[in-house]
Parts: C-alpha cells; sequence; structure tokens
C-alpha cells in the first residue's frame, strides 16, 4: 500500500516558542507555554497573540460604536480570517519586494495625526488611552500599506473597462448627473425656529442681510460662519463640500449658477431659515480648461530578485547618470520597466495630473520644465521624471471619458477586489490550528 505524506518546512524557533520553555526541578520539568500557532498560513504562522490582540481592538472598537457584539467564537473566526488573508497578501508583498521604509511610514503617521486634528504627540497619547501602544499601531499602518500596494498592483491590472461601456455610462441618466457640473460650497445658516412670530422672522432676515452686507464690504467668510452660523458645519467655517446641482434646492441651484468663483448669494429663504452660500469652486460641467504637462520619466520596479533598497540604488545611479550628461531617453529605453513608455525614451506624451498617483502628480506640478527630478517612489516603484512642456487645454469631452472611466473601475474594483481575495485564499495552504 501506498501512503500519500504531506511535507512540510520546520521553524525550529517556532517550535520552542509553541513548545514553551523547559525549566529543570530535579527528576521534574515544567512547561510554560509562551504562544500559539494560531493557523499556518504558506510559508509564515498566525499566532494566537497576534489573533487575541486583533479581538480586543475589534471589539473595542464595535462597542465604541454601539454595535452589540457577535458571540466570542464567531466574533474568533472572522478575525481568523482576516488575519489568513492578510498573511497571504503580505507574502505576496514580500516576493514582490514591496517595502515601507520608516520615512515613509512616519510621514503617514503624521497625516494621520493631521487629519484627527492633533499633534503626533496627542495622537500617541490617545492610542495609548485606548490600549493601543503607538509601536503597534505603527506597524500595523505599515502591514496596511504593504497590502493596499499588492491590491493596487494585482487587482488593478485584472479591471477592464471598455469605450463602449464609457460611451453607454455618459449617455444615462446616471452618468449624466454623475458627470454634472459640480460647486464646492460654504454656508452660513441663522435657522428659523418653529414658533417664532413675523417679527422674529423678520429680525433674522435682517441679521442675515447685515451679514450679507459685511461679506460684500470684504469681511472673511469662515470668520463669520464660525462666529454667527448656527448650522452644522459652522466650525468648519460653514464647508459644505461637493454638491451637484441636482442635490441643491431649485432656487439655491439657480442662485449659484450664477455665481463666480469667490462670489456669495443674497440671503436665500427655506423653511429651514435663512442661508447665504459662497462658491469656492467648480468643477465638471463645461468649458473645463485644464492643465496638461507633456512629461516623461523612468520607472524602476522591486521584485523577487530586486529588493525595494536596490531599486532605489539603481534608480539613483540613473539620475546621477543623466545629471552627468547621458540622454534620458536612451536611459530610459535600456532601463525603464514602464513597458508602454519604455520604447518611446519614457514619454508619456501629455497627461492631465489627475490622471497620475498622487507621489507623480506632486513632483510633477511642482518641477520646473526640462528638469530631471530627484528620484521618488510611489505605490509602482521608484521614478524619476522629467516635464517637458505645460499647456492648457478644453479637456470637457475627455474628462468626461476619464471621469466616467474612473467611476466605472472604482464600481468593478470592488467587486474584483472580493473575487480576487477568495481565489488567492483558495491557493494557499492554509491550516488552522485552534
Amino acid at each position: 500500500m501506498v501512503f500519500k505524506v504531506k511535507v512540510f518546512k520546520l521553524y525550529p524557533a517556532l517550535l520552542s516558542l509553541c513548545a514553551g520553555l523547559i525549566f529543570s526541578t530535579g527528576l521534574h520539568a515544567q512547561v510554560v507555554p509562551l504562544d500559539r500557532v494560531a493557523a499556518i498560513v504558506d510559508n509564515d504562522v498566525v499566532m494566537a497573540s497576534q489573533l487575541d490582540q486583533r479581538m480586543q481592538e475589534l471589539q473595542r472598537q464595535l462597542r465604541e460604536r454601539g454595535t452589540q457584539l457577535p458571540p466570542d467564537d464567531v466574533l474568533r473566526q472572522q478575525v481568523l480570517d482576516r488575519l489568513v488573508v492578510e498573511s497571504i497578501q503580505l507574502q505576496m508583498g514580500e516576493r514582490a519586494g514591496i517595502r515601507i521604509d520608516d520615512a515613509t511610514l512616519n510621514q503617514t503617521m503624521e497625516q494621520l495625526a493631521q487629519r484627527n486634528n492633533v499633534t503626533t504627540e496627542q495622537f500617541r497619547a490617545a492610542l495609548e488611552r485606548d490600549g493601543i501602544s503607538y509601536d503597534q499601531a505603527r506597524e500595523q499602518i505599515r502591514r496596511e500599506m504593504i497590502i493596499n500596494r499588492v491590491r493596487q498592483r494585482r487587482v488593478a491590472e485584472r479591471i477592464q473597462v471598455s469605450d463602449q461601456e464609457v460611451r453607454n455610462f455618459l449617455d444615462s441618466e446616471m452618468g449624466r448627473l454623475e458627470t454634472a457640473e459640480e460647486y464646492r460650497l460654504a454656508m452660513i445658516v441663522l435657522p428659523i425656529p418653529e414658533s417664532a412670530s413675523p417679527d422674529e422672522v423678520r429680525a433674522i432676515g435682517e441679521t442675515a442681510n447685515d451679514i450679507y452686507q459685511e461679506l460684500n464690504a470684504g469681511a472673511d467668510f469662515t470668520n463669520l460662519a464660525v462666529a454667527r452660523s448656527r448650522g452644522d458645519t459652522a466650525l468648519e467655517g460653514g464647508e459644505l463640500g461637493w454638491r451637484r446641482s441636482a442635490q441643491l434646492p431649485g432656487p439655491f441651484a439657480s442662485a449659484v449658477a450664477a455665481l463666480d468663483t469667490g462670489e456669495v448669494t443674497q440671503p436665500l429663504r427655506s423653511p429651514a431659515g435663512f442661508h447665504i452660500l459662497k462658491l469656492l469652486e467648480t468643477r465638471g460641467g463645461e468649458g473645463q480648461m485644464v492643465e496638461e504637462f507633456h512629461v516623461r520619466h523612468i520607472l524602476i520596479k522591486p521584485s523577487e530578485i530586486r529588493t525595494e533598497e536596490e531599486a532605489a540604488q539603481l534608480i539613483q545611479r540613473i539620475y546621477e547618470r543623466i545629471r552627468n550628461g547621458e540622454s534620458f531617453a536612451t536611459l530610459a529605453s535600456a532601463f525603464s520597466e514602464d513597458p508602454g513608455s519604455a520604447l518611446n525614451g519614457g514619454s508619456l506624451d501629455w497627461v492631465m495630473p489627475d490622471s497620475m498617483v498622487p507621489e507623480f502628480r506632486e513632483v510633477m506640478t511642482e518641477i520646473s520644465e526640462n528638469t530631471v527630478s530627484a528620484p521618488f517612489q510611489s505605490e509602482f516603484g521608484w521614478h524619476i521624471l522629467e516635464v517637458q512642456g505645460r499647456r492648457n487645454v478644453d479637456m470637457t469631452s475627455e474628462m468626461r471619458e476619464q471621469q466616467a472611466m474612473s467611476l466605472l473601475r472604482n464600481r468593478k474594483y470592488e467587486q474584483e477586489l472580493q473575487t480576487w481575495l477568495l481565489e488567492i485564499r483558495d491557493e494557499a495552504y492554509v491550516e488552522i490550528k485552534i
């Protein structure tokens, strides 16, 4: 009889950790367990301590939201499944040479603090009050950044949107609504109580007119909103964010459409009170003038045979060769790992800022023409770029198509992501130990 035997790698450090420490006491030995393996995932393991820590964090978050906690065994299984899938993606990132250096991680932590309107020190203290060490949070963010880059590379390349899909979307009612002109607005609100008498209503209207006159005389809208508005966003300077015309009441939409950027409406009456709107910015609609950049670049990617550090060293050497007089186009053709541009000497032709990833867009819009940028990193790898020209063009139809393409890709992304996650989970070797 022939038996099939699965062969697994042995991890000496792991085995000793799981077995515990043995302390000799004469003829007896005492085993002190330190940790246990919760799951084996390909060449990695999920430890019970990781599972317990993530369980505690999730339970705390659910309690803070007022969400009823599921039974512990149900929650534990969900958390373990998530850790298994995370491990698979992290291993994929490691094989692809994806690394998040400390400088990038520190910058991300600072941005997280800024989004919460606190300093880094206050952010650290808030985490510790919630029972989360700053170092633990920092490493979890590193993991999430690696996973996000893996997803961007592996999922995005699976998504295809045809020209016909774009045309069909733009011809649909939803497409026309999604690509219509948008306004970024701020608003000062003076509410009218339900029990207000006609005299009280008249007094509130006069106050609204006084504010309008102050604005016309040059008063700062943000300061007046904070001091005088009674709306939900008063403390944010009345900022409402982006609104489409169809999302505004009829009289509001007409009044806003007549404004130039920076102007304010006269007080507008609604059942809720008096409103003064300021147009901060406009996008979409007709006659969209956009600045385009004629740019070329060289891309060096980390890979299974090239680490992040080796990629950074290679792009730096190429940068130095360009600074010493060698041809950008020749080096791009020889080294760049962007197949779409390498054969053209690195040329991307004319591109719009919004079509590029944030890191690329930031460098492209800041450097002078005919200047080669210092090496910088994006989710795709290491770049150097040169802006060869700038121009303003009417991109109304192109922008509508690009916006439609982006909306359709985003719709497909979530569906494709779930399909991909199921596939990599099915393809991985996973053994649940507890």
